[in-house]
C-alpha cells in the first residue's frame, strides 16, 4: 500500500514539512501500471475458473476469465474489446472501482495463495494498451435509425447509455451542467487516482463512436425542461446522480473554512497546480464513505498536520472499504467512532474547532450518551452523502430520495429512463452506473423499434 509524502505532526509554530515537490509526487498515479511482462505474469496466476465467481460478482459482468487469458496469450487488446464491449468506462473502473470488495474479494486465487488475482491491475493494462494507440474506434453502429434521445447528465450512467445506444444506431445529445463531462469520473474522485487528465481521454475514446453531442451548462429544470425534451427527441434519460451534497444545520456551519468533501475534491481535480491549493493545519472530515477518505488523505498530501475523520457509527457500519481505509491510516489519518457533530466553533467568523457528541447503539438505536468531544480544526470537510433537488423531481415517483424505475428502467413517464445514482439499483458505485446506463440503452432501443414497428 502507497505511503505518501506527509507532514509529522507539529505545531502550528512550527513550519510544514512538506516540500511542494513533495505535494507534487503525492498527487502521481496511486498505483503504477503493470508493464506487459508483470502483467503475463500476473494473468498466469489465474485458475480460468469455468462458473468464475469474479465475473458473478462484476455489475457490468465482464468475462473476466476470458480477458486474463486473452493477456496471458500477449493478446491484450482483444482482452481490451472483451472489457469494453461490456464496461465502456473500463478505463476508469479499473483505477477506482473497490475490486477489493467485488471481484477480487472472490477470487478463488485467494484461498490457494492469500491474495488475489489483480484483477484490476489487469483491466487497466488492457483497456490503458488500447486507448493509447489512438487508432479509429473499436465499435461500429448498427444502421442509422433516425431516432434521436436526450440524456441529462454526462457521468458514469449517461455516458453508457449514450454509447449503447450510439452503437444501435440511434443519435443521442447529452446535457450536462458542468463545464467538463465525467461527473463524479471528472469531479468527484482522488486525484491520484485519476491522473493525466484520464477521464477527459476515455470520454473521447467514448465520442469517437460519433452520433453523440455534449451540450455543457445545461441545467434540468432550469434551462432545460422534461416536457421541451420530450416534445423535441424520442426518449429521455435521466442519468443526474445525486449531485448534491447532503448538509448538517447546526451551530456554526456558515463559518470560513466550513465546506463540503466534494468541492474540496472537485477544487483539487481542476486546479492547474495542486501545490497552491490552500490547506489548513488541522483539518476534520466528517463522514464514513470513500468521499470522506479521498478528502482526508488528500488534505494530508496536501500537507496538513493533523486529519481526523470522524464518523458516528462504529467501523463495521462504514461505507469506505477496508482498503481505503488503511489507506487512511497508513497516511496519517486519524479515524475517530461513535462521534456526530453537535457544534462548529470559532472566533471573527472562522471555524477553530468542531464540537462532538459522543454515539453509542443500544438496543438497536444509535443514541448519544451526553458526552462531549472537542477536536481542534481550521477546516472542516463534510462527506455525510448526496442526494437529488429540484422541483423536477416532484415529477417522478421516488422512493427513499431515489426515482423509481421498474425493470426495464422506465420512470413512472412514458418515454423517460433512469439509471445510476439517482436509481436504487445497487451500490452507488462508477461501475453499477456504467452497468445502469447499458441495460436502459438494450430497453429504449427495444421501445423505440416497437413503437415504431422496425
Amino acid at each position: 500500500m502507497r505511503t505518501f509524502k506527509t507532514s509529522t505532526t507539529r505545531s502550528q509554530a512550527e513550519p510544514n514539512d512538506v516540500k511542494p515537490s513533495d505535494v507534487e509526487d503525492n498527487f502521481t498515479d496511486l498505483h503504477l501500471p503493470l508493464n506487459s511482462v508483470q502483467a503475463g505474469v500476473e494473468a498466469s496466476r489465474c485458475l480460468y475458473c469455468f462458473d468464475a465467481p469474479c465475473m458473478t460478482a462484476c455489475p457490468t459482468k465482464i468475462d473476466i476469465p476470458k480477458f486474463i487469458r486473452q493477456i496471458s496469450v500477449n493478446k491484450a487488446d482483444d482482452a481490451a474489446m472483451t472489457i469494453l464491449s461490456q464496461n465502456i468506462l473500463g478505463g476508469t473502473c479499473a483505477r477506482a472501482c473497490p475490486t477489493e470488495i467485488l471481484c477480487e474479494e472472490v477470487c478463488v486465487v485467494n484461498h490457494s495463495e492469500g491474495s488475489p488475482v489483480k484483477i484490476g491491475d489487469l483491466q487497466r493494462h488492457a483497456v490503458d494498451g488500447l486507448l493509447q494507440k489512438n487508432d479509429a474506434h473499436p465499435f461500429t453502429r448498427k444502421p442509422l435509425s433516425g431516432f434521436r434521445f436526450a440524456v441529462i447528465g454526462a457521468g458514469p450512467a449517461g455516458l453508457a447509455f449514450s454509447h449503447r445506444l450510439a452503437m444501435l444506431g440511434h443519435d443521442v445529445v447529452i446535457f450536462d451542467k458542468n463545464p467538463k463531462a465525467g461527473g463524479l469520473n471528472e469531479y468527484g474522485l482522488a486525484a491520484y487516482k485519476m491522473v493525466d487528465d484520464f477521464a477527459q481521454r476515455e470520454i473521447s475514446f467514448l465520442l469517437d463512436i460519433g452520433g453523440i453531442e455534449i451540450k455543457n451548462g445545461q441545467i434540468f429544470g432550469v434551462n432545460l425542461t422534461l416536457k421541451e425534451l420530450l416534445s423535441n427527441f424520442d426518449g429521455v434519460f435521466i442519468g443526474v446522480g445525486l449531485p448534491v451534497p447532503r448538509d448538517v444545520q447546526m451551530r456554526g456551519n456558515d463559518l470560513a473554512g466550513v465546506s463540503n468533501a466534494l468541492d474540496f475534491i472537485a477544487h483539487l481535480r481542476q486546479a492547474p497546480d495542486v501545490t497552491k491549493v490552500p490547506i489548513g493545519n488541522d483539518i476534520v472530515v466528517i463522514g464514513g464513505g470513500n468521499t470522506a477518505i479521498d478528502a482526508a488523505v488528500q488534505a494530508r498530501c496536501l500537507g496538513a498536520r493533523n486529519v481526523t475523520l470522524a464518523y458516528r457509527r462504529g467501523p463495521d457500519d462504514m461505507g469506505a472499504t477496508l482498503w481505503e481505509r488503511e489507506l487512511a491510516l497508513v497516511n496519517g489519518v486519524t479515524i475517530k467512532y461513535w462521534l456526530s457533530p453537535k457544534e462548529f466553533s470559532g472566533t471573527n467568523n472562522i471555524v477553530e474547532q468542531v464540537v462532538f457528541e459522543t454515539m453509542q447503539m443500544r438496543e438497536g438505536k444509535l443514541i448519544p450518551t451526553g458526552e462531549v468531544m472537542n477536536i481542534p480544526a481550521d477546516m472542516v470537510l463534510k462527506a455525510i452523502g448526496q442526494e437529488m433537488n429540484g422541483a423536477w423531481v416532484n415529477d417522478f415517483e421516488t422512493r427513499h430520495g431515489k426515482i423509481v424505475v421498474n425493470e426495464h428502467y422506465q420512470t413512472s413517464i412514458d418515454r423517460v429512463y433512469a439509471g445510476g445514482d439517482c436509481i436504487a439499483s445497487g451500490e452507488d458505485l462508477t461501475v453499477q452506473a456504467v452497468e445502469d446506463g447499458k441495460q436502459a440503452a438494450h430497453r429504449a432501443d427495444v421501445m423505440l423499434r416497437e413503437r415504431n414497428n422496425i
